[in-house]
């Protein structure tokens, strides 16, 4: 066998190994590839005898990977997922292809998706799919080709484009707010504050903007800001939320702004691409598109 087959097993191999390092077991592994568990085996065997090593440690009741198989496995789960992704892009095609894009959760539901629809119409060739990120990740490993990310424009080896930056407010609900004698921004540290965990200093720094000290004390923490708006209309306490994600709620009423001056936030919302995908069609599609649809947004509140 030549070198370059060797380091190139058969796809079956591959898919019975991965199948079994997921599950743990043959048996169930052959129950998902339709399979005996003999064939399974043999697969496994193949791959050990074409590399030399040892990718499972078997007993009589377990089967575990092995150190050199734990190395190994994640590279083909990698491998098995880009191939799987590449056949799926393959069968979708249409002209301009696929854009992979990672949105936070609130404001990607709240903000973006209801601008998408002018997307689909005018770019009827490409394709979104949609995953939820928060915090920085690996490109790649994700395989993903851009993301709106909230934080400073300084993600490594990527470009970073300003999209819109955040003002944040105290808000409550009417009813909370009427029971409760509450004059200015000092009688806010007495309210019962909630939490963002992702922006754990949110609530000091706003303190400090309005000249005061930050209370002290735990109170409710959520990871998504949708959650917190919830918790502020059934009436759990003040929360400090951007003002972008809950235009709704404020003219619906259902959340007013409590006393206190908003606050820029330092960071803000920024389209992230990697260097390696600037030019890739979907993806300078989609931020020429979406730049145009703040232009636009822009010149209609300045009117």
């Amino acid at each position: 066998m030549n070198v370059q087959r060797r380091l190139l097993p058969p796809i079956a191999a591959l898919a019975a190994f991965e199948a079994v390092a997921r599950l743990g077991s043959f048996t169930a592994a052959a129950r998902e590839l339709s399979l005996t568990q003999g064939a399974v085996s043999r697969q496994i065997t193949l791959l050990e005898d074409q590399f030399g090593r040892r990718l499972f440690d078997r007993d009589s009741r377990n089967v575990r990977l092995s150190p050199q198989g734990e190395i190994y496995a994640e590279a083909v789960r990698s491998a098995l997922g880009q191939l799987r992704d590449a056949a799926l892009g393959l069968m979708s095609y249409r002209h301009s292809g696929i854009l992979n894009l990672a949105i936070l959760p609130t404001f990607g539901t709240r903000w973006l998706m209801p601008m998408v629809p002018n997307f689909v119409e005018t770019h009827p060739d490409i394709t979104i799919n949609f995953v939820t990120r928060v915090g920085r990740f690996d490109f790649a490993r994700e395989r993903l080709d851009a993301a709106i990310h909230y934080g400073l424009p300084d993600w490594p080896d990527a470009d970073s484009t300003l999209l819109v930056r955040e003002t944040v407010a105290p808000v409550v609900s009417q009813g909370f707010l009427a029971g409760r004698n509450i004059a200015g921004p000092a009688d806010i540290g007495r309210l019962p504050l909630l939490h963002m965990a992702t922006r754990p200093g949110a609530w000091k720094e706003w303190f400090e903007h309005q000249d005061l000290s930050a209370p002290t004390g735990p109170g409710m923490q959520f990871e998504q800001f949708g959650t917190a708006a919830q918790a502020c209309m059934a009436g759990l306490g003040v929360a400090l939320l951007p003002l972008i994600l809950i235009a709704g709620e404020l003219q619906r009423g259902q959340l007013v702004l409590a006393p206190g001056q908003p606050m820029q936030s330092r960071s803000a919302y920024y389209l992230v691409v990697p260097q390696d995908k600037r030019a890739h069609p979907p993806v300078a599609s989609f931020r020429d598109w979406l730049l145009g649809q703040l232009d636009r947004e822009a010149a209609v509140l300045a009117w």
